[in-house]
């Protein structure tokens, strides 16, 4: 009788285990609104594992979710014009990771549009931010789910457009060639657009006229590396909804929230439409309850 109480303990910790962790986990959903197909790359910072997809193919409308442990760190972004073999190999126009599907550590060839995320542990609080110090892409915001008195933030505005001559990435006949706007840091290497030298540092590091134009046009959105007071922000929630292009007929401001594309399936990840966090949690609190009933009643 005591063997048989000492594993029904055991059994009830082990699942009180696995639903404590599901519960503390986030998720990103990630949505392609734009009208073409992306290929989306995930990179962890130093000391946090990689999520459990590092690159993927995502078709215009479909969404994806990939659900990332408390405490994890990293970069979110996404490929443009594609093309890959069997074995993943390949080569992209725009934020391309070493020429491979999954970016398996390797972070994204500026320039890039970024969602970079440290999530809290127990408690503690999420820090994210959308940033093109590194250039711009394509446009991209992101949304905390199920929780109020949270910030969106982004970057909606198509840069691309009004890129300056001397800093566009020209391929193609889309926007009349211009896919990528990089930053004045990698255009021109010098230490003050690279608040780097002497100038690395806020009191020596000031926004360059370059970076002016970016924050003008995205103001919430980091613009150079010591750009925090007005585009680091903070909160707590089980999921982040990114969306590229959040409205590719026109501009979205960037405190709206993205509207939820039909969903598709898809073979990477976890295809679903944004839930809040009570809506994900129930299932799991009406089981968890009645495993420790069972416990008791042996």
């Amino acid at each position: 009788m005591v063997g048989k109480a000492n594993l029904n303990l055991v059994g009830f910790l082990l699942i009180a285990a696995l639903f404590f962790t599901a519960a503390n986990s986030c998720s990103f959903t990630i949505t392609n609104n734009c009208p073409y197909t992306i290929w989306p790359g995930t990179l962890a910072g130093a000391g946090t594992p990689q999520l459990s997809t590092t690159g993927f193919e995502l078709n215009s409308g479909e969404s994806v979710r990939v659900g990332a442990a408390p405490g994890w760190s990293g970069r979110i972004w996404a490929r443009t014009g594609c093309t890959f073999d069997k074995t993943g190999a390949g080569v992209c126009q725009t934020g391309d990771c070493g020429g491979r599907l999954e970016c398996n550590g390797m972070g994204a060839s500026p320039p890039a549009s970024l969602f970079e995320i440290t999530l809290g542990q127990g408690n503690d609080k999420d820090y994210y931010d959308v940033s093109i110090v590194d250039g711009y892409n394509i446009p991209l915001v992101a949304v905390p789910v199920g929780v109020s008195g949270c910030n969106a933030t982004g970057c909606v505005y198509d840069l691309n457009m009004g890129c300056p001559k001397e800093l566009q990435v020209v391929e193609g006949a889309e926007a009349g060639g211009v896919v990528a706007c990089r930053s004045a840091c990698e255009a021109f290497g010098l230490d003050q657009y690279c608040c780097s030298g002497e100038f690395a540092n806020p009191t020596t590091c000031k926004p360059s006229f370059y970076s002016a134009i970016f924050k003008r046009a995205c103001p919430r959105a980091y613009s150079y590396a010591f750009d925090d007071g007005s585009s680091t922000f903070t909160c707590k929630a089980s999921d982040y909804s990114i969306t590229f292009c959040p409205q590719s007929s026109g501009l979205r401001r960037s405190n709206d929230v993205p509207p939820v594309p039909p969903v598709r399936e898809h073979r990477y990840g976890e295809v679903v439409q944004a839930s809040s966090s009570t809506t994900t949690a129930f299932p799991a609190y009406i089981l968890l309850i009645y495993m420790f009933n069972l416990f008791l009643a042996n």
